[in-house]
């Protein structure tokens, strides 16, 4: 087994999962507008947000008006506010995580987050206790494209100067893992604690810990 040089990783439902509860029912009620509205209207505009064409403020104030609600800035920073505390509440790491983490960089293989995500997963990473532990980021709204764009995997690539062939990627998206493979990368497919249905040519684990191996050939 040829050690990989690194490691590209999902950060939803590879590296953590969110659990908003309660939190739910804090924007809505802050909006003035019923959740389902709000979260529908906030889903079209949030394509926007993934790739930084737009802030979260800022989608807030359309989703506002697509409510028949004037905006106003103090209500889209209140709004943005909200939505960045509750995912920093709401945020928690698989339990693999951060030892996974850790034997990868004791094993001298670099690691990268690979995330369409908005402007605040820089900072739940960071609570977290990931962000000390990882190489580089290629994110979404930082980098203008949003998997499966061949661009946000190029974009990992560069940072952690490694070539396709050197490097695997994870994430529980078989479509994300397919965009993977086309550039070269190694992908595979993390599916914890749910079935899945097979994809040929591509492999799936259960867990970061069946990767300890490859950082031990």
């Amino acid at each position: 087994m040829v050690q990989p040089a690194a490691f590209l990783l999902d950060a939803y439902q590879t590296l953590l999962y969110t659990d908003f509860g309660s939190y739910g029912d804090e924007l809505p009620r802050l909006a003035g507008v019923p959740a389902e509205s709000l979260f529908r209207s906030y889903a079209r505009v949030a394509p926007l947000v993934t790739v930084g064409k737009t802030t979260v403020a800022q989608a807030f104030g359309e989703v506002l008006e697509m409510n028949g609600i004037v905006p106003r800035p103090e209500l889209e920073r209140a709004l943005a506010a909200k939505h960045r505390e509750a995912l920093l509440k709401a945020g928690h790491l698989y339990d693999d995580v951060l030892p996974f983490l850790r034997s990868a960089r004791a094993a001298g293989v670099k690691t990268a987050i690979v995330s369409n995500c908005d402007e605040n997963l820089r900072a739940l990473l960071t609570e977290l206790g990931v962000t000390p532990l990882v190489d580089a980021f290629a994110l979404s709204c930082e980098v203008h494209a949003a998997k499966p764009d061949k661009k946000i995997y190029a974009a990992a690539l560069h940072r952690l100067r490694v070539r396709p062939g050197q490097a695997v990627f994870v994430d529980d998206n078989a479509g994300f893992c397919a965009g993977a493979q086309t550039v070269g990368l190694t992908a595979l497919r993390i599916a914890r604690g749910a079935e899945v249905t097979p994809v040929p040519g591509l492999t799936t684990i259960r867990s970061l810990t069946e990767l300890e191996p490859q950082l031990h050939p």
